[in-house]
């Protein structure tokens, strides 16, 4: 069950998510809540799945350059192969999918070539091919939503 506070979270600030020193006090600010309530609510939706992460999305090639990777894996060695993948700092996250091309992920760096030297590391280490298909049409999807909290 979801409190008030975590509620308000979830729905209020998928957008215009304040950009300043301290953008948990404003929002405390504006919520009539200490600094410390919003990050304590914050935590306990991290830890219940209900959030992965606070961050910007930032459309594709406007910071550095980026491409979707697909790789093919051994079920048995998915996990594995996708936590190495996961401590480059290039990739934001991965995910499995039900084709040959089982593993999915966005690698973005600074310029070209640091990408490809990253791809080149991720082959090196799991022994097997990634395959880029950098982004040739943009479509924006918006991923923010209204949450509907009351139950009949």
């Amino acid at each position: 069950m979801l409190t008030p506070l975590q509620q308000r979270l979830l729905n209020d600030f998928q957008r215009d998510f304040p950009l300043s020193p301290r953008p948990y006090l404003d929002i405390a600010k504006q919520l009539g809540v200490s600094e410390d309530d919003v990050l304590s609510a914050l935590t306990e939706l991290s830890d219940q799945h209900f959030i992965s992460r606070i961050g910007p999305i930032i459309p594709p090639n406007q910071l550095g350059v980026s491409t979707l990777v697909a790789m093919a894996i051994p079920e048995q060695q998915l996990q594995a192969v996708a936590d190495k993948i996961s401590t480059h700092p290039e990739i934001n996250h991965n995910y499995e999918r039900e084709h040959r091309f089982n593993l999915w992920f966005v690698a973005i760096a600074s310029d070209a070539e640091h990408l490809q030297a990253v791809l080149d590391a991720i082959e090196l280490e799991t022994g097997y091919k990634t395959m880029s298909l950098p982004l040739l049409d943009d479509f924006f999807i918006d991923l923010g939503f209204k949450m509907d909290f009351h139950h009949a």
